[in-house]
């Protein structure tokens, strides 16, 4: 009976979705490369395919589009991706809906991976990579190695943007990874942060502005040495990279999908990323980028495989090495932050 009660109900909400979706259509954008190949197959496709959703993708700069999107009351994008940080200052502006967490159901979710203007897609960490051409397997180990020019010489990356970018350099400046954010709590803080990137810039030959653009400089040998995101690095090796990373001391962060304020397909675009935060697509996209799920279900399911679970940023050997991101910072600092590190940058 109860079988029967189950399939009913299961059958009633496929068809349910399947009538709501008829002749629907989302538009998303994300930032392309290996990140949005992994993303559209393991979420968006099979959700597409389930649901009959139609699916457009875009690649776009940033939370800055959907700014000028909302502000020109022009909205073409239904679903972006953000990183976390991001999320929260486009939340505090006003640029986002806020989530409909009675259809999403997060309920299996790692608790700190969501807010109410964006929803969890997966668990990345911001990692300092080198050629092993160059250093083998003995590369850094800190991001005290990596600011030290001496014992490990060559030409760095570094992100062009504050988020991800602050963090590393107080770290490498002494200060204990539970006290960063406390630092970073000031003006003065943010400054000590951007003159030690200061002190490195002569050896950075290139300032990233995008996971294809450091995993490219990597493949191409271009570097030596570059900060970034841990499964940009992995495809990249896949690719033939000569490249290694270390957890030690990196950024346990998230991405997440957000609707933008007035979002032409609002209802359909709700709806479908209650159907990509199933832990059976979640489960997925390890296959195709080594970005850890956000839904703890995910792990449950035994499809993602034993060696591969380990390497995962999530996994809890991985995350107690490293610093998590605080959002609520993000919230509070980042434009402040963000423009005088610009003005550093154009120095």
């Amino acid at each position: 009976m109860k079988a029967s009660l189950y399939l009913a109900t299961a059958t009633a909400a496929l068809v349910s979705f399947s009538a709501f979706a008829a002749d629907k259509t989302v538009t998303i954008a994300s930032w392309g490369g290996s990140y949005q190949e992994a993303q559209s197959k393991a979420l968006f496709e099979p959700a597409a395919e389930a649901t009959g959703v139609v699916v457009k993708q875009e690649t776009y700069g940033g939370m800055s589009d959907v700014r000028l999107q909302v502000q020109t009351g022009a909205v073409t994008l239904d679903i972006v991706a953000s990183g976390s940080g991001s999320a929260s200052r486009a939340a505090a502006e006003g640029l986002l809906e806020e989530l409909d967490y009675d259809l999403i159901d997060v309920s299996t979710f790692y608790p700190t991976l969501k807010m109410k203007h964006c929803v969890g897609g997966d668990v990345f960490s911001t990692v300092y990579a080198w050629n092993t051409e160059t250093f083998g397997d003995a590369g850094p180990q800190s991001w005290a190695d990596f600011w030290d020019v001496e014992k490990f010489p060559g030409k760095r990356a570094y992100r062009g943007k504050v988020s991800g970018a602050l963090e590393p350099a107080l770290m490498a400046d002494g200060v204990a990874p539970e006290d960063v954010y406390k630092v970073l709590g000031s003006e003065e803080g943010i400054e000590r942060a951007i003159d030690k990137i200061r002190e490195l810039k002569p050896h950075i030959d290139v300032f990233w502005t995008s996971g294809a653009q450091h995993a490219q400089l990597m493949k191409d040998g271009e570097v030596d040495m570059s900060s970034g995101w841990n499964g940009r690095f992995d495809n990249a090796a896949k690719d033939g990279a000569k490249v290694q990373y270390s957890f030690n001391q990196a950024l346990l962060d998230y991405d997440c999908f957000a609707i933008p304020k007035g979002a032409p397909n609002k209802d359909t675009a709700m709806a479908f990323l209650a159907e990509i935060s199933k832990a059976e697509y979640q489960a997925n996209l390890p296959k195709y980028i080594t970005y850890g799920p956000t839904n703890k279900a995910a792990y449950d399911l035994g499809t993602i495989d034993e060696t591969v679970a380990k390497a995962l940023p999530s996994h809890p050997d991985n995350a107690a090495l490293q610093l998590p991101v605080d959002i609520e910072w993000y919230a509070k600092w980042e434009t402040i932050a963000s423009e005088m590190y610009q003005e550093m940058l154009t120095e």
